[in-house]
């Protein structure tokens, strides 16, 4: 019998190798075994270096936390700090709603599923086919994710691809909403897109709390079985959402809902929203809400990066910080920050930059494309001196978001300053 030596045997296993990294390269291949081989890497990730909780903050400046934070000094005090109506906003007068229906069933669009990590560029495609519009998930992940391996895309670049893509029709989002306005919505005719928390049924890594953010689309309700009707790209057309679950779940992301519709409708939207179609007034209240939650439940983590969230709005960012302390210690979910930012804001604005090095060397261990902790973690090293260090990581967030506009805003600051 012939015998191979371990030259041969090592030429061999370096063809394979190279063959099969340049199958690897056919866009059919990718498809097909992608998030297998980015599964497979996550876990030996976390097998070399084990994924903990969030990092708990690091003890702040004095800075008062209460559920309902106290004003912050100015040397002119606004409506926003002082937790009063935003200017230019009447509140109008409390009319009796117009009862809708116990039940509406909207007839869906047509169903997609999803592909890796597109469960937002394929609920808006299903929101738009609703009204009309050609094209799919690839259509627009093309725009606002055109690297497969990007996992989030966010409620404004939703919006802003229905405004300039689908420019015939209008989108609206607004935070804070409640199981009412989503019934009202279905009730008018117009479906309305939720991001809530999803259980993923993978394990990524070890200790793994399987904890993610995904869109629904909802397209129906009935009162007497205490449910809504939601297009799940992922888990299949008309899955039921228990209304106590489902605001539980929207809960986590500020009861965030996006709106779609033609323009005939507007003045429609404008009357179901009442006052809250004033984006100001709908942070005000929805600020409130939280803040309300978080009085009745101090240990809800959700409630109080609420409160944080909200306050970033108004630019509070010390307030802010001291929320996202109160929510930290109390424990989020492993990925939160793949999804959420407003505590980069906080920590960035309010000087905390060693919290902000914690955080955004967290979420780049959780999810190590993320351009906007990159983006973040270039503006820590920009804040700390590092001009050079601080490009190299707003590149790096272009590369993996090429359409990215955050990026390409630092860039040319950075440039214009040398």
């Amino acid at each position: 019998m012939r015998k191979f030596s371990w030259k041969t045997i090592l030429l061999v296993f370096v063809g394979l190798a190279l063959f099969a990294a340049l199958l690897y390269q056919l866009p059919a291949v990718q498809q097909r075994l992608g998030w297998r081989v980015d599964f497979a890497l996550a876990y030996v990730r976390g097998v070399i270096s084990p994924v903990g909780e969030l990092p708990t903050p690091l003890p702040p400046p004095a800075v008062k936390v209460t559920a309902r934070p106290s004003p912050t000094p100015t040397a002119s005090p606004t409506p926003q700090a002082t937790g009063s109506p935003t200017p230019g906003v009447t509140p109008t007068p409390t009319l009796t709603p117009t009862p809708i229906p116990a039940a509406i069933s909207l007839t869906p669009p047509k169903w997609e599923k999803q592909d890796a990590n597109a469960c937002g560029p394929t609920t808006l495609a299903l929101d738009l086919r609703y009204w009309g519009w050609e094209g799919d998930q690839f259509t627009i992940s093309e725009l606002l994710k055109p690297k497969r391996e990007d996992r989030n895309v966010n409620v404004e670049e939703l919006v802003y691809y229905t405004r300039t893509r689908a420019g015939w029709l209008h989108a609206e989002y607004r935070v804070g909403g409640d199981l009412e306005t989503l019934k009202r919505f279905i009730a008018a005719g117009i479906p309305v897109i939720i991001e809530e928390a999803f259980t993923l049924e993978t394990t990524y890594w070890p200790n793994d709390d399987r904890w993610a953010a995904h869109y629904n689309l909802l397209t129906a309700y009935d009162d007497a079985a205490g449910v809504f009707i939601g297009q799940d790209t992922y888990l299949g057309a008309d899955q039921r959402l228990p209304y106590a679950r489902l605001d539980r779940d929207w809960q986590a992301f500020n009861r965030v809902y996006i709106l779609v519709y033609p323009p005939e409708k507007e003045a429609q939207v404008k009357e179901i929203l009442g006052p809250h179609w004033d984006v100001d007034y709908n942070r005000q209240q929805a600020l409130q809400t939280a803040q309300s939650e978080a009085e009745a439940d101090p240990d809800n983590a959700f409630a109080w990066f609420n409160v944080g969230t909200n306050l970033v709005y108004f630019e509070r960012y010390g307030e802010a910080a001291a929320a996202f302390d109160r929510a930290r210690q109390i424990g989020l979910p492993q990925r939160m920050l793949r999804y959420q930012f407003t505590p980069f804001f906080a920590y960035f604005h309010s000087r905390r930059m060693e919290d902000l090095q914690a955080l955004v060397d967290y979420a780049l261990r959780i999810t190590k494309n993320s351009e906007e902790a990159l983006l973040w973690r270039g503006w820590y090293k920009y804040r700390n001196g590092d001009s050079l260090g601080a490009m190299e990581d707003f590149r790096q967030a272009l590369i993996e978001n090429p359409n990215y506009e955050d990026a390409k805003l630092a860039i040319a600051f950075i440039t214009n300053r040398q």
